[in-house]
């Protein structure tokens, strides 16, 4: 947790601030009860009206000014906790940006939204506890005993019998208490996985009628949850109950103890009263402390979890970035001798893999389901690095770019369609900033988008759903083609992009891409023949290997898994 604290730096004199004027409430809570006392002794005893009168009105006068600290150490305290909050998301946030799918797959999509809000909401509840009582509690704890002490050490022996009872209750509930606080951050992060499961695959949930299921699962999940923390409510429940019982125990002792000496003329009426305000401001202080210390292992646990997120290291790096200075090699992918494992994998995803895409070639990649068509993908965006042979770009390693370079010379449109809520120039103008509206147009027109746009009542203006829900598979795919032609980078990679679109459709875009795109290098993974037929470069893959390269009319002649998969697909007549 203290790691986390050192991003309050700059809020240093403002978190001094805080404790300056806290220190000022605690100061002027203790001196109340001995304003209080003296009335009680020499005003109200010896009937000296005007002294009542003139310490009254200066404890009025503390009273108010305690307030007043009181409320700004409370706005200072929120306003800087808040901060905190915001700047522990962000860094989460952008760490996160930075992650290869390797780092997502380790640490999972709903455990990191979950580390996200609620554990980085446990720390800031901590913070503002901390710098509410870290002050107050201590403050409150040792001036009441000095106190107490001042007031009458014999009395004071009453304390030192109740205040270690009072600590070792509170410890043994914490401590029992403790190794739950664990268990329910790891239910909260099941609870968002079912959760997010359910809602976005709610239309497959219903089309296979398993609404109920789900609704069992989800109910499972809650029910585990909320078992947890009954179990830790349980054993917190105890802590209150058994305080306040050592707390009027110790009232009654002191009362007891206290008449007595007064019957003896040892110690004043008003003595004894100031005596258990101070009691009690000792008692309220190792309450309040307590609360922190309840609070402070599951933030713990939080911090640590956020912790883990900051702590990865990414295995996409950026190594000496390297400029491209040949046009010439601009939007050229090279392939040598690559080979990829996914982690945990017991074979290779590719192995060996050799081919070369120049500018104004169209090479397409074809094969069996997990023959390693995205992996090829994924691999020239560096979503994953290859563990063996190269990748250049332009000329250049992979590697040796900025990912930030890399990727802004290269559109994708994968193979699960994005659409995000808001308009579709929004969703268009995601592939370039700046796109003018005559752009926009012109990528939707060259995806064959334009048609439905236009006869939308609000046209580029419409607003779509999260998701994409209020459009069609096909419409979904031709924005997202859309969204790749609006940034004319120098490679475009289609990553089995055609396969909602019908054939005339699919075969009207085809032309339009080899006309306007015709001095950028392409790369299309497809599953249908007739996508790729027309390349200038088929790469046939078959269990991650290469098995054939060349056009339509030579993988024919020399490839039987080509030759497979074109027969499977078209009649003889169609494959000549």
């Amino acid at each position: 947790m203290l790691k986390l604290f050192r991003l309050l730096k700059p809020y240093t004199i403002t978190i001094i601030c805080i404790f300056v004027l806290i220190l000022m409430q605690a100061l002027s809570d203790l001196y109340l009860p001995t304003l209080m006392s003296d009335i009680v002794n020499r005003g109200i005893i010896n009937g000296e009206t005007s002294f009542i009168w003139s310490m009254g009105g200066v404890m009025l006068l503390v009273s108010i000014g305690g307030t007043i600290v009181a409320i700004f150490a409370s706005f200072y305290a929120s306003k800087v906790s808040s901060m905190f909050g915001k700047i522990v998301r962000k860094k989460v946030f952008t760490k996160v940006e930075g992650f290869s799918l390797q780092e997502f797959d380790q640490v999972g999509t709903a455990s990191l939204i979950t580390r996200t809000t609620n554990d980085i909401n446990q720390v800031q509840q901590v913070l503002l506890m901390m710098l509410r009582m870290m002050v107050m509690a201590p403050m409150m704890c040792i001036g009441g005993l000095i106190m107490a002490f001042w007031k009458d050490s014999q009395l004071s022996l009453v304390l030192l019998v109740s205040i270690p009872v009072l600590v070792a209750a509170i410890l043994l509930i914490i401590r029992k208490g403790m190794p739950f606080f664990k268990i329910m951050q790891k239910k909260l992060d099941r609870i968002n996985l079912v959760l997010r499961e359910g809602l976005t695959g709610i239309r497959v949930i219903r089309a296979f009628n398993r609404t109920g299921y789900e609704q069992k699962r989800f109910t499972d999940s809650n029910a585990d949850l909320m078992n947890t923390a009954v179990k830790v409510n349980q054993i917190m429940a105890f802590m209150m109950p058994l305080m306040m019982l050592i707390m009027n125990l110790s009232t009654i002792g002191i009362v007891w103890f206290g008449s007595k000496r007064i019957d003896m003329g040892e110690m004043f009426v008003g003595d004894l009263m100031a005596f258990i305000q101070y009691a009690m401001q000792i008692m309220f202080s190792l309450v309040m402390m307590s609360m922190m210390i309840v609070m402070l292992p599951r933030a713990q646990v939080s911090a640590t979890r956020i912790n883990e997120v900051l702590d990865i290291e990414p295995t996409i790096t950026e190594r000496n970035t390297r400029s491209v200075n040949d046009n010439h090699l601009l939007g050229t992918v090279k392939f040598s001798n690559v080979s990829f494992t996914y982690p945990g994998a017991e074979k290779p995803a590719i192995a060996n893999i050799d081919f070369e895409c120049k500018p104004g070639e169209i090479t397409a990649i074809i094969g069996g389901t997990g023959s390693g068509k995205s992996t090829i993908i994924n691999l020239i965006e560096r979503f994953f690095d290859c563990n063996e042979g190269s990748i250049e770009f332009s000329g250049v390693n992979v590697k040796d770019w900025s990912i930030e370079q890399l990727r802004s010379n290269i559109s994708l449109v994968p193979q699960k369609t994005t659409i995000f809520s808001g308009t579709i120039a929004e969703n268009i103008r995601q592939g370039k900033q700046d796109a003018s509206d005559e752009e926009i147009r012109e990528a939707a027109t060259i995806a064959q988008a334009i048609g439905f746009v236009e006869k939308m009542e609000q046209g580029f203006d419409t607003i779509l759903a999260q998701g994409g829900t209020n459009i069609s598979g096909g419409q979904k795919q031709r924005l997202s083609i859309a969204r790749a032609l609006v940034r004319r980078p120098s490679l475009y990679l289609f990553d089995d992009s055609f396969s909602a679109l019908d054939y005339k459709t699919d075969s009207t875009l085809r032309a339009a891409l080899k006309e306007q795109v015709s001095d950028a290098a392409m790369i299309i993974v497809a599953q249908r023949i007739s996508t790729v037929m027309n390349a200038d470069q088929i790469i046939v893959l078959d269990e991650g290997e290469l098995v054939g390269k060349g056009t339509h009319a030579q993988l024919l002649a020399s490839s039987d898994v080509y030759r497979e998969i074109v027969q499977s697909q078209l009649t003889e007549e169609e494959s000549a």
